[in-house]
């Protein structure tokens, strides 16, 4: 399983953007369908975006469409999630997950790997 560690969370005002990136150490993140959630306290894990192994296609939730961007640079094993044009209520917890499957299915349940989370707070 592939070892994550996330960083770029902290506090943000409202219209502002921020960069999370994921390093993973083990296998090429290629080789890995990696994906993004974010968890607000009291709430559910929800899925924000992900990029599939090999092709790199990438999908997202119709909440963060148009303004959150996932990426994925092979040569530092890293995936990113830029946030622009961030809202209060993109605060929360923000997790990457991988899984070696080659499925855009955002079930939280299919990623074996999750790193420890990273918060992001966005100011009215």
């Amino acid at each position: 399983q592939a070892q994550l560690v996330e960083s770029g969370g902290g506090l943000v005002q409202a219209g502002g953007s921020l960069r999370l990136s994921c390093a993973a150490s083990g296998r090429p993140f290629l080789s890995y369908t990696v994906g993004w959630f974010r968890q607000a306290p009291g709430r559910e894990r929800d899925f924000v975006a992900l990029v599939l192994r090999g092709s790199g296609s990438t999908y997202y939730a119709d909440s963060v469409k148009g303004r959150f961007t996932i990426s994925r640079d092979n040569a530092k094993n890293t995936v990113y999630l830029q946030m622009n044009s961030l809202k209060p209520e993109d605060t929360a917890v923000y997790y990457c997950a991988a899984h070696g499957y080659y499925s855009s299915d955002p079930d939280p349940s299919l990623f074996r790997s999750w790193g420890q989370g990273t918060q992001v707070t966005v100011s009215s």
